[in-house]
């Protein structure tokens, strides 16, 4: 009787372990399904007052051809449920990959394969940016491929440096110190034409792939370690590492032949009929799904073999991983299709016609009005002013947050405008603003500033690099200015905003900090006292 009872019970557990599974399965699909709304609202909340604004400049003001209308609104839906399902993507498959990676690679204890790691994790995310696929579309006279692995080996190598700070409790401020100091150092001799460029690709390598990825990874790295600094340096990993790229391009303009300085060929795509328009889209995927394939490749086979080697995990979770890959992929075939076919020529031929207008300098109040709306529908925003109010414990509310960054960005664009109709160097303006932003790092808690020198990817979001930067180069083309040096830079002067104000912010936070600790004590009083309050107040 006990090997039939046996074999009865047996048979019952693997049947009740066999519907658990397929009950976490169905939860997992019917989340996933919940998750594609959330983000796909979140899509829409970011690109939708863009979309609005320029619908309103081109019916009421600016004639653009019906063709040209058209292929915009087009590429503002794909860029909606491309954005929808590459954040969703993220969310599922690089988050985790991240963290299962940093986790692993530290309990390796193996100095040397925790840096090589890093390196090729590094340069691999980057190169799967999109952020920095619509950069080096758009830079003219430097080989989009040559770019594209110039900044991604600059994040690889700047990994390494955030791995060593992790390790060995390296304080961030001297590592931001000694890398902007050689930044500096080399922009003063630097070709002109690869100055603009190299700030805007910091900027951009700090996108929706390579932040949760980074980000994760440095939560995976602490999270085995017990001590009281492991929460403040998970920060960081993100501010150091779009230095990286700075360095990078800044050593390319010493090695690389002088550029030309013009307009890219590819930016303007005008359609004369619907045909056309569909042809012209349908034209335009096969390119992005070999390229998007190549970029997502050698992440997918490396998680595929540390999964096989090391990692093992649960059937579950590791599905999720899949689907996830799978929304990014598809995900970013449709953001770049929707940016490069149909957003960003909108964004050129807008920002050339109105240059060209009675009024040019009605560039600088769009600009802002753009960067305004741009911040506020941002998602990862509102994350970064939680994160705020989370630290200072309420002392730095989410809404402050909200409206000093709105006012930082708006800021932002319309100095970049004025470059574009002045031609200032963008060194006026990055090295007095890194240097504020440096000097308040001795007056700030130092998870202020990490976040405040991660939070640039947040405020130069896709939008930024699809729409503004096009509108920069049109603008610039129409007025006769030279591209590399007047039109590019905006990405950069949009994330250096946040580095001073999150750190104004931790300021104000400290200033309270110390108020509250003056205040006098409560009196003490006895169980029987009867206590009036406003004589407490």
């Amino acid at each position: 009787m006990r090997p039939m009872f046996y074999n009865f019970f047996t048979q019952k557990q693997a049947k009740y372990g066999m519907l658990q599974t397929i009950s976490k399965e169905r939860s997992f699909l019917l989340t996933s399904k919940n998750l594609i709304k959330e983000k796909i609202r979140e899509a829409v909340s970011s690109v939708l007052p863009i979309t609005v604004v320029v619908a309103v400049l081109c019916f009421c003001f600016i004639p653009v051809s019906t063709g040209l209308m058209l292929s915009f609104l087009v590429g503002s839906l794909l860029l909606i449920v491309g954005i929808g399902l590459f954040t969703l993507g993220a969310d599922m498959a690089m988050s985790p990959i991240g963290m299962h990676i940093g986790a692993k690679m530290t309990k390796s204890r193996r100095l040397w394969l925790i840096l090589l790691l890093s390196f090729v994790l590094g340069v691999a995310v980057t190169l799967a940016e999109p952020d920095l696929q619509v950069l080096a579309g758009n830079v003219p006279g430097i080989d989009t491929t040559v770019l594209m692995w110039t900044v991604s080996v600059g994040v690889g190598l700047f990994l390494m440096l955030c791995m060593l700070r992790a390790l060995f409790h390296i304080p961030l401020r001297t590592l931001l110190l000694l890398s902007y100091g050689l930044v500096f150092l080399l922009a003063a001799r630097s070709d002109p034409d690869f100055l603009a460029v190299a700030f805007d690709a910091g900027g951009v390598t700090t996108g929706p792939m390579t932040v949760p990825f980074i980000m994760a990874l440095g939560v995976g790295i602490t999270a085995i370690r017990s001590d009281e600094n492991a929460k403040s340096d998970s920060f960081g990993l993100v501010a150091l590492c779009s230095v990286g790229p700075v360095l990078a391009v800044l050593i390319l303009g010493f090695l690389y032949p002088g550029s030309t300085g013009g307009a890219a060929e590819t930016v303007v795509r005008d359609f004369t009929d619907t045909v056309a328009l569909g042809t012209g889209y349908l034209a335009a995927l096969p390119t992005y799904l070999e390229e998007v394939a190549t970029a997502l490749l050698p992440i997918f086979a490396f998680f595929l073999v540390f999964q096989a080697v090391s990692l093992h995990l649960q059937r579950v979770p590791f599905l999720r991983i899949l689907v996830g890959v799978l929304y990014t992929y598809v995900g970013l075939v449709l953001f770049l299709t929707g940016a490069n076919v149909g957003f960003s020529s909108m964004g050129y031929v807008l920002g050339g016609a109105i240059a060209e207008s009675s009024y040019p300098f009605l560039l600088v109040p769009l600009a802002m009005l753009m960067g305004w709306f741009i911040i506020n529908a941002e998602p990862a925003v509102h994350v970064l002013n939680e994160q705020v109010e989370e630290v200072s414990a309420g002392a730095i509310s989410a809404g402050a947050m909200k409206w000093s960054l709105s006012i930082a960005v708006a800021v932002a664009t319309g100095l970049a405008m004025v470059r574009v109709l002045t031609g200032i160097s963008i060194l006026w303006f990055v090295v007095p603003g890194y240097a504020a932003a440096l000097a308040l790092s001795f007056f700030v808690p130092e998870i202020f500033t990490a976040i405040a020198f991660d939070s640039g990817g947040v405020a130069s979001g896709p939008l930024t690099a699809t729409f503004l930067l096009p509108f920069a180069m049109g603008a610039c083309s129409a007025l006769g200015g030279n591209i590399m040096t007047d039109a590019f830079g905006l990405v950069a002067l949009v994330a250096m905003t946040p580095l001073i104000t999150v750190q104004v912010m931790g300021v104000i936070y400290v200033v309270k900090t110390r108020r509250a600790a003056v205040r006098p004590p409560m009196p003490d009083f006895a169980d029987a006292d009867v206590i009036e309050l406003w004589e407490v107040s």
